[in-house]
């Protein structure tokens, strides 16, 4: 099988290099790289399998980099940022990235965020849900609602994934949340809340966004309306 390669975004060079060693060391092929247009050649190509990508960064914030890509890929990203706030941590979210790496930050970590990210969006798994028109492919990270297809990040395909699995069982966030994520995610419930708004504005599309219902205080259950489609 051969290697996952991470792009690493970063213009601080011994942070990229210290990043580069630990992960080569984890048997992952590295790249390094502020050359934008070469970030996006690389990604059209699908040569790189997740992007590690700072957010301050000189010409162009990681912010403005991740929204851009997400107009052409699904491919994880881990923020590396200072920025602790809420309020920029939910920016983040909404412009599609997958996870925080929070500076000053332990190499170990992330080489195990790494593997607990590309472990769920890069590990083959035969089964395909259908629940009504909704219809979700493991192998190919794909869902479709009757025909159209739904393109999705891989936070909030592991969101809908989880869901379809169990129509009609509530999900409490803290449970949804470390489905989704592959590891234990130190408390910040507002992650799920994120994806979950995401997902409902692109199922919306399809008049699917109902489907997924806010049980206050808990959590979100999936349960397809059969009225909601024609609304």
């Amino acid at each position: 099988m051969p290697r996952s390669t991470i792009l690493i975004v970063e213009d601080e060079p011994k942070i990229s290099q210290l990043l580069g060693d630990y992960l080569q060391q984890a048997d992952y092929e590295t790249r390094e790289s502020l050359n934008y247009g070469q970030i996006w050649s690389w990604v059209e190509q699908e040569e790189i399998n997740l992007i590690l990508l700072d957010w301050m960064l000189p010409g162009m914030s990681g912010l403005e980099i991740c929204q851009q890509l997400r107009t052409i890929s699904t491919v994880p990203i881990l923020m590396i940022t200072a920025r602790v706030e809420e309020i920029d941590r939910l920016r983040g979210l909404d412009s599609g990235v997958d996870d925080y790496i929070c500076k000053p930050f332990s190499p170990r970590e992330v080489v195990a965020r790494v593997k607990a990210v590309l472990r769920r969006t890069c590990h083959e798994d035969h089964t395909e849900l259908t629940v009504g028109p909704l219809h979700l492919d493991q192998t190919t990270h794909q869902v479709w609602v009757d025909e159209s297809e739904v393109v999705l990040t891989p936070n909030e395909f592991g969101v809908l994934k989880v869901l379809l699995q169990r129509p009609g069982k509530v999900w409490s966030r803290e449970s949804l949340l470390q489905q989704v994520q592959g590891y234990q995610f130190n408390g910040y419930d507002r992650t799920i809340d994120t994806h979950v708004k995401n997902l409902r504005k692109k199922l919306a599309t399809h008049g699917l966004e109902s489907s997924i219902v806010t049980v206050y205080g808990i959590g979100y259950r999936f349960q397809l309306l059969e009225h909601s489609k024609d609304e």
